[in-house]
């Protein structure tokens, strides 16, 4: 282990934010470059190497959480690089992302603040970036198989990555203008700069996996005829349709879902706009919503100039502490606090919408709630409790119910749906048209990116095994697991 007493001699230290006025002024990520190199070896010594670690069931991917920090606390970064890449395609995106389920689940957690694993992971991969060892591992030889990935999120890119690894000739289709799925246009610039996600797809390139962007499989190109082009086919498209807010007003301009309005601020850090179609400027900004797409809602309305934010939630206010039905090592529900709550806005638990109110142009200016609580296990509106906050533009983070079925892509497969609207597989995460494998939220449902990536390379040993009577890719999990800790 890394040493026996680490965790008696240092306490629990994170990743330092630059300070909220400063990081209001620009995107860029909120911590503050190269704060965790110092404290890291530290940090990492604090892990336990726990007989049964159990934040390698915490973790989808499996992550060698020990053996990495290991050699974080001895400063040898290459072992570490390789030992986080055995299990994770990607450790910048899920060291930025994930909201670490492994940590916990981290035995030190039980009475003690918990390793900062997420930290030690991003450290790690950052510092491999640095110094030059993430290199394409490019196929020994060809296989003369091909495979189409439909999505370019993480877990097309991890199916992507392994297949081309295994030898198979990869095409990634990505209906959207630029490769990354929610990873591009759903997760705000301050939350993970592009540049992360710029650099492994050229990895990939040059590993030999082809992109083609701008094709939408069920409407640019039909399902039948790409499955015809292809030996086997990843289906990885997400779960983008999202849920709505029937209610009265609904109409009204100036009401939007959250991926109708993050996408255009990261377009204008791409450059395809000088200001976003869809602004917060000068405007009382709702969020409906309490999970992390609200949370990124506030963050990008902080940026651009909102007059106030208010961020509303049907449910109760989560406690500071394990419920007493939420024991170690499952992952808790717990008050969260992120970067974009340090900056301002203000939170309002048990609340559900009414109505919208508008202006004599049809736009959106005030919303009506009404306090909700508990009666009989329902969620029932308090008498007496009825008011109305300023809302002139309203975003809706509410979660999503499934993959997109108007654009053709499940009809055209013929594919079976669960009795959770997703697209059903079975333990090789092979759906019931032969050669088509679904992985990530189009098969599980919306989800963690680390259930993704491992969705992603599980997908892509059973699409091997299919092309080439066995495989050696690894698999993390099976369409039936459920985590204890997510």
């Amino acid at each position: 282990m890394a040493d026996p007493k680490g965790f008696l001699n240092h306490g629990r230290e994170v990743a330092k934010s630059r300070p909220v006025d400063v990081r209001l002024k620009d995107w860029n990520e909120v911590y503050v470059p190269g704060s965790l190199l110092p404290i890291i070896s530290k940090q990492a010594s604090r892990c336990m190497d726990c007989g049964i670690p159990f934040c390698h069931n915490g973790c989808p991917l499996g992550n060698l959480i020990p053996e990495w920090n290991d050699y974080a606390y001895r400063e040898d970064w290459a072992a570490a690089s390789e030992r986080l890449h055995a299990t994770n395609n990607f450790p910048e995106f899920t060291g930025r992302l994930c909201p670490a389920p492994c940590e916990s689940a981290c035995v030190l957690g039980i009475n003690q603040p918990a390793v900062t694993i997420k930290n030690v992971e991003v450290s790690i991969i950052d510092k491999a970036w640095d110094s030059g060892d993430v290199a394409p591992q490019a196929p020994e030889r060809l296989s003369g198989k091909t495979v189409a990935v439909i999505g370019s999120g993480p877990a097309g890119l991890a199916a992507a990555q392994q297949l081309t690894r295994a030898g198979h000739t990869v095409a990634v289709y990505e209906r959207a203008d630029r490769i990354g799925g929610l990873l591009r246009y759903g997760i705000p610039e301050f939350k993970m700069e592009k540049r992360h996600i710029n650099r492994r797809i050229e990895q990939m390139r040059a590993e030999g996996t082809r992109f083609r962007t701008g094709i939408e499989i069920g409407r640019d190109l039909k399902a039948t005829d790409l499955k015809k082009r292809y030996d086997a086919v990843v289906i990885a498209a997400g779960a983008t349709t999202a849920r709505d807010l029937p209610v009265p007003g609904r109409e009204l301009a100036g009401i939007h879902q959250a991926m109708e309005y993050l996408p255009l601020a990261n377009k204008v850090q791409e450059g395809d706009f000088v200001a976003p179609p869809i602004t917060a400027e000068g405007k009382h900004v709702v969020v409906i919503g309490g999970g992390d797409t609200g949370a990124d809602c506030v963050g990008t309305a902080h940026r651009q100039g909102a007059a106030s934010v208010t961020q509303l939630e049907i449910m109760p206010r989560p406690g500071e502490d394990r419920a007493a039905n939420q024991p170690w090592p499952t992952f808790p529900m717990l008050y969260k606090v992120t970067s974009a709550h340090e900056e301002g806005g203000e939170r309002v638990y048990s609340v559900s919408t009414t109505h919208f109110e508008g202006d004599e142009d049809g736009n959106v200016q005030w919303l009506h709630l009404t306090e909700v609580e508990f009666i009989d296990g329902r969620l029932t509106p308090k008498p007496g409790t009825e008011r109305k906050i300023p809302a002139q533009l309203v975003t809706l983070a509410m979660g999503f119910t499934g993959t997109d079925r108007d654009n053709g892509l499940v009809d055209q497969f013929g594919l079976d749906l669960d009795v959770r609207g997703n697209i059903a597989r079975d333990a090789d995460f092979q759906t019931n048209v032969p050669g088509v494998f679904v992985a990530g939220d189009a098969g599980r449902g919306q989800s963690l990116i680390v259930w993704a990536i491992a969705e992603g390379r599980s997908a892509a040993q059973g699409c091997d095994r299919f092309l080439s009577g066995a495989s050696e890719l690894p698999a993390p999990i099976r369409p039936t697991d459920r985590s204890l800790m997510v």
